[in-house]
């Protein structure tokens, strides 16, 4: 007999002690055994890391059992153990990920003022340099 077909978040606890990625809204991306699922797709993560990618180097650092809103989720799937175990990636130590990181916001903050400034010249604006904080209230 066929297994029913599961709805909604309800296909989740097929994944129940999976080892699984899950990339976060704000682009965080997470890896962890997921424990636990509700029906708003609440997620338990247990010994969960962060891993941050830069480039071709990766670190992560460890986060130990993490809670995620389901509404914070962007996409969800399980680790291939194989394919994790050859990685076309260099692993760094935490700090030097978290260096280049924060090198690789200062580039794109720079590259995006920049582009501003450009536009500026130009006569155009961006949407966020209309308002000033007094138009907003």
């Amino acid at each position: 007999m066929n297994k029913p077909e599961l709805e909604g978040t309800a296909h989740l606890l097929d994944e129940l002690d999976k080892k699984l990625m899950v990339l976060l809204r704000d682009g965080r991306t997470l890896i962890g055994y997921l424990r636990s699922v509700d029906q708003f797709a609440n997620l338990v993560l247990h010994k969960a890391i962060e891993r941050i990618h830069v480039g071709k180097e990766y670190g992560d650092i460890p986060r130990g059992v993490f809670i995620v809103r389901g509404e914070n989720v962007v996409l969800l799937g399980e680790i291939d153990k194989e394919k994790e175990d050859n990685l076309p990636l260099n692993e760094v130590s935490v700090d030097d990920i978290l260096d280049a990181q924060r090198k690789e916001q200062e580039l794109k903050q720079e590259q995006q003022k920049l582009i501003t400034k450009a536009l500026k010249e130009r006569g155009l604006q961006l949407m966020g340099d209309l308002m000033t904080h007094d138009d907003m209230f």
